[in-house]
């Protein structure tokens, strides 16, 4: 794997918090990775949210057109 070095700043709490990490690079690497598929799926999930939103209309119509004719030859 290919690796770049980054200098960067970090809030005193939270380097008190890696301070005892052995490998931090890798440690806020993973963080990173996490953090980034966590937003992802929660847009994804939003996108999805919003298109079912946007079909409830036609999704509902299709059900009451199909729904008259389920019943059909049912005493």
């Amino acid at each position: 794997m290919n690796t770049v070095r980054m200098n960067i700043t970090l809030p005193l709490e939270i380097a008190e918090i890696l301070k005892n990490v052995k490998n931090k690079s890798s440690f806020i690497a993973e963080a990173i990775r996490e953090r980034f598929e966590r937003e992802e799926k929660d847009n994804l999930i939003k996108e999805l949210s919003e298109g079912y939103k946007v079909r409830k209309k036609e999704d509902t119509e299709i059900s009451l057109e199909w729904d008259t004719t389920s019943g059909d030859g049912i005493d």
